[in-house]
């Protein structure tokens, strides 16, 4: 049996059971056996796999991708909730939560929305994934530069290649870290294209609060790194309902936004931001679309 990526997103149940635990194809390990390599899985599966990760993809192929991120350690099973719920409801497109399964399969619980999962261990991901998480990515530095943890670009080459032998088919986001100048990010956005990631994360200094100033330097990465790969770039770090729109036109295929949602006291609060965030950038692509058909006439 197919299934077309028309019946896939026009039907929320369909789309719902690829996020289930027993119904995710893009889990292939078990504790008691082998990696299922690629050219055993059955014609089904394949069908399933290539129609999932279009699934995952598809707002990032119309530049409309908006992803919720609850923090890649927040273990707060009330607060994940909530954004979860919030991203649900206020119109985002995916929602990024901590890698733990029993935060995945609450978040399943809660929405059909791709649910991604955030670690720097490879190994963590996999039990995520059978959990129902359909996207990964490793990223989400900033509690480990608190610490004073730094990441090389030599380190994530390294655990991109570990993530892709364990989870071969699963879609695969990696943020490039700030601390680098923004040609040596352009430069290891390229080798990660080069090592099979999806898309391209960017990120921007630590600020308290969402706006114009703290959205710069993720801005400036999404325009550089969007000129350098072809695949997906997605713009993340202070960014709000301004600045969300301003990444699209500087090249981003979306945009992920935490702290101006995780950290509001309710899910009402955290609602009324993302459909803040979600009607922005629906606003700023229907004059993106005027534009250009007033160009169209004009030739």
């Amino acid at each position: 049996m197919t299934m077309s990526l028309h019946m896939l997103v026009s039907s929320p149940s369909q789309h719902h059971l690829l996020l289930k635990p027993h119904n995710n194809p893009l889990y292939t390990a078990r504790k008691t056996k082998p990696l299922i390599s690629l050219t055993r899985t059955t014609t089904k599966t394949k069908a399933l796999l290539s129609t999932t990760k279009e699934a995952v993809l598809k707002d990032f192929y119309h530049q409309k991708a908006l992803k919720i991120i609850s923090g890649l350690q927040n273990f707060d099973r009330n607060n994940v909730a909530s954004v979860v719920t919030a991203a649900d409801k206020g119109g985002a497109t995916h929602v990024d939560i901590a890698c733990d399964p029993e935060l995945v399969k609450l978040a399943v619980s809660l929405t059909s929305l791709p649910v991604c999962v955030s670690s720097v261990d490879p190994s963590a991901f996999l039990a995520a994934v059978e959990a129902g998480a359909t996207m990964v990515e490793i990223g989400n530095y900033d509690s480990f530069y608190e610490m004073g943890r730094f990441f090389s670009p030599e380190e994530i080459l390294k655990l991109t290649k570990e993530t892709k032998q364990i989870l071969p088919n699963m879609t695969l986001s990696v943020t490039v870290p700030h601390t680098l100048s923004l040609p040596e990010q352009a430069k290891l956005a390229e080798l990660l294209q080069e090592e099979g990631a999806d898309v391209i994360q960017t990120e921007g200094g630590k600020c308290s609060s969402p706006s114009k100033s703290g959205a710069t330097p993720t801005l400036a990465a999404a325009y550089s790194i969007s000129r350098a790969v072809k695949i997906p770039v997605m713009c993340s770090s202070g960014l709000s309902a301004v600045t969300a729109p301003m990444a699209i036109t500087a090249g981003a295929a979306g945009v992920g936004v935490g702290s101006a949602v995780n950290k509001l006291n309710d899910v009402v609060a955290m609602i009324a931001e993302v459909r803040s965030l979600a009607d922005a950038m629906a606003s700023s692509q229907k004059q993106a679309d005027l534009d250009q058909e007033k160009v169209l006439r004009w030739l």
